[in-house]
């Protein structure tokens, strides 16, 4: 289950796992806001599992800065459609190709299917005579990373720890 963490001022600042948002509760960085009706059970005490906090201190966040461009990033970004033909995409295609002087960046990737990044290859879409079913642009997220919200579980808290599956 996930937890929505808000800013001191209740504006999303992230969803973070109910475990972080435990931890978070507990060294008193955020209050509970909403409990699920699902308890965590520890072996000394029965915690509510928070799915909304209220962070004690507000973060400012850098809004100027851009998300780093990944392959899926641009998967997501384009809801795992092809740009061309707008099926099922699994790969990511440059608009402008590398060989011609194309970039890494959101406005030259998008997501393509097998066939379609086959078909074009490194040739330009005005030599194959398509279009793009929409202009490729770096996305837009309300929900950002917070660094300083991925700490790991103190040593206090072992029953927060997420169990490995060996």
């Amino acid at each position: 289950m996930r937890t929505l963490i808000l800013n001191a001022g209740y504006e999303p600042l992230a969803v973070v796992t109910f475990r972080r948002a435990l931890v978070l509760v507990l060294t008193g960085k955020a209050s509970v806001l909403a409990e699920s009706d699902d308890p965590v059970v520890g072996p000394s005490e029965i915690l509510g599992r928070p799915s909304v906090i209220l962070l004690t201190r507000y973060v400012r966040l850098p809004y100027n800065q851009s998300a780093p461009v990944t392959r899926r990033g641009v998967l997501r970004r384009d809801e795992h459609r092809c740009a061309y033909c707008g099926k099922s995409a699994t790969t990511v295609d440059h608009v402008e190709p590398r060989s011609r002087g194309g970039t890494d960046s959101w406005e030259n990737l998008v997501a393509c299917c097998l066939r379609c990044n086959g078909l074009k290859g490194n040739h330009t879409l005005a030599k194959m005579g398509w279009k793009l079913r929409v202009a490729p642009a770096p996305p837009r997220s309300g929900f950002r990373q917070i660094k300083e919200l991925d700490k790991p579980v103190p040593e206090w808290m072992p029953f927060l720890r997420q169990e490995s599956a060996a």
